[in-house]
């Protein structure tokens, strides 16, 4: 790596194989499209609202989940991997299912591509979610 006040270049075996514009945004990277990998570069053809529009085709608690997953990233594009495995979920158990499921995840507050899987796997998108009453237990209200 070499680097100026204007330049960065990157060198492999004493050739330089990039050089980029230098960056002075402050906590910020910059990339160049070309010199991603090919995966890469197809997510960056994606925004969070088509993957939001993707998910209202299985319902709306479907799309509310993802898009509870991309706000809850800094950058939303790291959230996408995640947002696509969900929705891959749909092929394996039918989208009813992951709608219930997603429904179920957004009621308790897991917003995770494991949280809806285990939910799915263990068949508890089937089942009502029970309302938890008990003397010892003092709801979200208390620490208001």
């Amino acid at each position: 790596m070499r680097y100026s006040t204007s330049t960065v270049e990157c060198f492999h075996k004493g050739q330089r194989v990039a050089s980029h514009v230098r960056s002075y945004l402050k906590g910020r990277h910059t990339t160049v499209t070309e010199h991603m990998p090919a995966n890469h570069r197809e997510y960056a053809k994606w925004t969070p609202q088509r993957l939001i529009n993707w998910a209202q085709k299985t319902g709306p608690a479907c799309a509310s989940l993802i898009e509870q997953l991309l706000q809850r990233r800094k950058h939303p594009q790291q959230a996408f991997r995640s947002c696509l495995g969900i929705m891959r979920l749909g092929k394996s158990y039918g989208d009813d299912r992951l709608e219930a499921a997603c429904r179920r995840a957004l009621l308790v507050g897991a917003y995770s591509y494991k949280s809806i899987e285990s939910i799915l796997r263990k068949g508890l998108d089937r089942q009502q979610p029970q309302n938890i009453e008990h003397d010892n237990i003092r709801g979200a209200n208390y620490y208001h």
